[in-house]
């Protein structure tokens, strides 16, 4: 089973039904976890949100207490938490983007996907990762051509993944191959 906390975002429950179609789904606002449904499930995801990772104490304490326990995935938002979480900075940017369709790459030969795939992905975000990024068993996987951003980490060692992007966007082309390659993982 998927356990979605849901940072209060309207692309959720377009998080839940694209994550459906690979796995039983529940979702509950991260304000009101159900500690059942957090332990029976197998991987757990932080959703897209407003606001700043730091604005989200109970969601790092999750993180922290099954990081190594279970899959963790982070979608825009929850790519920063886990960030967050493990001591980056996570800073505004430039350029705002929301809504913009970006190319980005896979630059690591310890990516779940091939070195050198481009993919064109919905982004919505103003925030971003503050490089350099050195933490030990992360990697970031995937950059924005245009703007070198990262856009993806995979941790395998723990099995902790994220996309600054949203896979389960419209403007995400091959969003579904992305998401069922994650979970397979």
């Amino acid at each position: 089973m998927i356990y979605i906390i849901d940072h209060n975002d309207s692309f959720t429950y377009n998080v839940v039904h694209q994550f459906s179609l690979y796995d039983e789904v529940e979702c509950d606002n991260y304000n009101i976890i159900n500690e059942d449904k957090l332990k029976k499930a197998s991987t757990i995801i932080f959703s897209p949100g407003p606001g700043n990772p730091k604005n989200y104490p109970s969601t790092s304490k999750i993180y922290k207490r099954f990081k190594g326990k279970k899959k963790m995935i982070g979608i825009c938002l929850g790519f920063q938490q886990i960030l967050y979480c493990e001591g980056a900075k996570i800073v505004e940017q430039k350029k705002i983007y929301h809504g913009f369709q970006s190319n980005i790459k896979v630059i690591s030969n310890n990516s779940l996907f091939e070195k050198g795939k481009k993919f064109k992905v919905g982004r919505y975000h103003s925030l971003k990762l503050k490089e350099p990024f050195k933490i030990r068993n992360f990697e970031i996987t995937m950059r924005c051509l245009e703007s070198k951003a990262a856009m993806a980490f995979e941790n395998n060692k723990d099995k902790i993944y994220g996309f600054q992007f949203h896979p389960e966007s419209f403007l995400t082309i091959n969003g579904n191959l992305l998401i069922k390659k994650i979970l397979s993982a």
